[in-house]
């Protein structure tokens, strides 16, 4: 029998902010609120967006160098940037700059190739706390 529930908040019971979910075997449970992404872009070869989640904007530093601006600030720069990009193979390589260039509010994402920096299609999703 199927069943629909209709909400437009979702609240837990103990801390606001926080609902468990039980995972598959019914032997843990995972935290809602730790798990969704917190930011997503794809960039279309380019600093235009062309979709995005709690994104200010893509700032084109150079060939294959953006610089991504988070419209709510993380809570802190411990935070998980995972990157990638649509072409791939040998001697190309993507990531987020070194750890200097991940601020509460903004990261870098590089892109490169054998023959040097490229601008690619990339894309850019965070998970952490939000500020």
């Amino acid at each position: 029998m199927a069943s629909e529930l209709k909400v437009n908040t979702l609240t837990g019971v103990s801390t606001a902010g926080s609902i468990a979910v039980t995972a598959e075997g019914n032997s843990t449970t995972t935290n809602l609120q730790q798990g969704l992404a917190k930011h997503w872009v794809w960039t279309a070869s380019g600093a235009s967006p062309a979709d995005s989640f709690n994104t200010t904007s893509v700032t084109d530093n150079s060939t294959g160098n953006y610089t991504i601006t988070i419209a709510n600030d993380m809570a802190s720069v411990n935070y998980s940037a995972t990157v990638g990009k649509l072409t791939a193979g040998s001697g190309r390589d993507i990531g987020v700059e070194d750890d200097s260039n991940m601020l509460v509010g903004s990261y870098v994402i590089y892109s490169t190739a054998s023959s040097g920096t490229e601008d690619k299609s990339c894309w850019g999703t965070v998970h952490g706390d939000l500020a």
